[in-house]
């Protein structure tokens, strides 16, 4: 989650523009993804992208643990220092093309594994340091 504006920083400044970190939930709609060939509608739906439960500030983020669980099924095990980009290059890249500001959060990707999901589907994220996001899948209407 991002503090202040942070428009072309290096990757040595970037602690200084990070408020902390959260869990997220990103939900993609695979199908339609997959018709579509971009990301755009199958993650702009509303409530894809749940937050929290909490923002922790001054985490060293870099080998934290992240599980994940679909009906208490662990779907993913990793740890941030498996990513391929780290924090600070993630945020020197990103804000060489745009201006990030105050409240913005950038998703760091994901390990595989959770797959899909059905109505009824319980999926929890648990980032070591952080705490724990619970949703329930729920069909739309």
């Amino acid at each position: 989650v991002i503090k202040k504006q942070a428009y072309r920083i290096k990757a040595e400044e970037a602690d200084d523009y990070i408020l902390g970190f959260t869990c997220a939930n990103d939900v993609t709609a695979r199908d339609l993804q997959n018709h579509d060939g971009q990301w755009t509608r199958a993650k702009g739906f509303d409530t894809f992208c749940p937050l929290g439960p909490a923002i922790a500030s001054k985490l060293d983020y870099d080998n934290l643990r992240i599980t994940t669980r679909v009906n208490r099924e662990v779907r993913q095990d990793s740890h941030t220092s498996q990513m391929v980009f780290k924090v600070p290059q993630l945020l020197e890249a990103i804000t060489s093309v745009m201006t990030l500001l105050p409240g913005d959060v950038v998703l760091t990707g994901t390990p595989a594994g959770v797959g899909p999901l059905q109505p009824g589907d319980e999926v929890s994220v648990t980032i070591e340091g952080i705490g724990t996001l619970t949703n329930r899948v729920v069909a739309d209407s």
